[in-house]
């Protein structure tokens, strides 16, 4: 994720961020109805212990996929929701938790059968008719509706179901897929995803994936999306709104659906251009494309602030320069296939993405990495680059901040240092194919550089990514 170049705040900071066919008839809300309030029992946790956001996630399970079939009005802004999620219990449960904010519930059934819910803060918390038990699977269905309202994140900007003039721009990290979606909400759970969205004809609606059905009725439109590789939560989209769309495939194979706002098309239209080959550059240096599908959502939403590496298509709030691009596009193999497994680490997602630019630079004509690196380094003690380590920003309202990206790019620049360009380049490679479609931790990282390096990186690792204040000059 990667702050709009227009709001940032210094001119080398890079901060923050880089579906119904017809609505719920009101018989069948009413019959699936809760019947009162959830028993006592074995529950599955209400949060996967996340230090920074302890209430994201759901203990007890886990979602295979996805159903999601929605309803937008742009003009009245209402949302119809139905969600149907196969999951698998991964202890006994006689309850369970969703992460779901906001939106009435106007029914609820585990394997067909009625079950009782109770709302509590950002949890929906589920008992089923029955037991479940370790290894089962399971079918929750969820109808829902109302106006969605985003989140103020930790350091005050807006996330989740994000309302623009002509639409939604839909952006979930970290908290905000929560707003249009009951979900196991953390990255450590990922799942397959198919996503419909019914929109006023003239409207287009884009989620993840491929598009594998559009059709236009009676005044409406609808889109039905499918992301197969699994998914975390937030980085699911159902942005909509009025969209220039193009779709091509690259020499590679790749499908790549372009959606544009007319508003940012003539400024969008250079940019992603270059698209196929930046997806090409970074296939040589990081290993093949981890997905089937590719492209961007170029939104006009100006109060928005920042783009976000929605899978498979990234979603920008304007139309980006090259360098977000790069960023955005990095982010498919660094944080979207290999994905967190604590908040905490989040520099294995931004300051990965942040290096791929300063190595796009370095091969494209710009400035080097080092160059880039020695820039920054002359940067006082007293400067904001060296407020927190990017290991541990202590926070949730730190970890869209200058150095979790740029003292984090400065990290992976002193690894290639130490170890030379073919042992570090190899090391990204193997940290995408050994991770691809799961998770990782900032220790499985430094287990990974010291094997395929054959040093002790100890005292790397722990200055750069653990240490307070500015490092010493090796």
């Amino acid at each position: 994720m990667r702050q709009s170049s227009r709001h940032a705040v210094r001119p080398t900071t890079v901060l923050r961020r880089e579906a119904l066919t017809a609505a719920v008839p009101v018989a069948l809300a009413a019959l699936l109805a809760a019947a009162g309030p959830a028993t006592a029992g074995t529950g599955g946790a209400p949060g996967v212990g996340d230090p920074y956001f302890p209430l994201a996630g759901n203990g007890g399970y886990h979602v295979d996929h996805y159903g999601l079939t929605l309803r937008y009005d742009p003009t009245s802004r209402h949302l119809d929701g139905a969600a149907v999620l196969t999951a698998r219990a991964t202890q006994d449960l006689t309850r369970f938790d969703l992460d779901f904010k906001g939106l009435k519930v106007t029914g609820l059934t585990v394997d067909h059968d009625r079950a009782q819910y109770r709302r509590d803060g950002q949890e929906l918390v589920v008992t089923p008719r029955r037991p479940l038990h370790k290894d089962e699977e399971f079918r929750v269905a969820v109808t829902y509706s109302g106006i969605p309202e985003q989140v103020t994140d930790p350091d005050g900007s807006a996330d989740g179901w994000i309302r623009t003039d002509d639409g939604a721009f839909v952006a979930g990290e970290p908290q905000g897929a929560m707003t249009w979606f009951p979900a196991n909400n953390h990255p450590k759970d990922k799942s397959s995803y198919d996503i419909t969205v019914t929109v006023p004809e003239g409207r287009t609606a884009v989620a993840n994936g491929a598009l594998v059905g559009q059709r236009t009725a009676h005044g409406q439109s609808t889109f039905h999306w499918r992301q197969i590789e699994p998914m975390a939560a937030y980085l699911a989209t159902a942005t909509i709104g009025k969209f220039k769309v193009e779709q091509y495939t690259t020499r590679d194979g790749i499908r790549v659906y372009n959606a544009v706002d007319p508003r940012e098309a003539s400024r969008a239209a250079p940019v992603l251009k270059k698209l196929p080959s930046v997806l090409e550059w970074e296939s040589r240096l990081f290993g093949p494309y981890p997905f089937r599908n590719a492209g961007s959502i170029v939104d006009h939403a100006p109060n928005v602030g920042y783009a976000l590496e929605t899978q498979s298509r990234p979603l920008y709030d304007s139309a980006p320069d090259l360098s977000t691009l790069v960023h955005e596009s990095a982010h498919q193999w660094f944080g979207d296939s290999v994905s967190l497994t604590s908040w905490k680490d989040i520099w294995l997602n931004e300051g990965f993405a942040t290096y791929a630019e300063w190595l796009y630079s370095e091969q494209h004509g710009g400035d080097s990495a080092q160059k880039t690196f020695d820039g920054l380094y002359r940067h006082p003690a007293s400067d904001h680059l060296w407020a927190f380590p990017p290991g541990d920003p202590g926070s949730g309202k730190n970890i869209f901040d200058t150095p979790v990206y740029e003292r984090g790019a400065m990290a992976l620049h002193e690894l290639r240092t130490a170890v030379g360009d073919r042992t570090f380049f190899g090391i990204l490679r193997a940290w995408a194919a050994e991770h691809r479609d799961g998770h990782g931790t900032t220790a499985q990282f430094v287990r990974l550089a010291e094997r395929k390096s054959g040093k002790d990186l100890n005292h790397l690792f722990t200055t750069w990514l653990y240490s307070p204040g500015k490092p010493n000059e090796a």
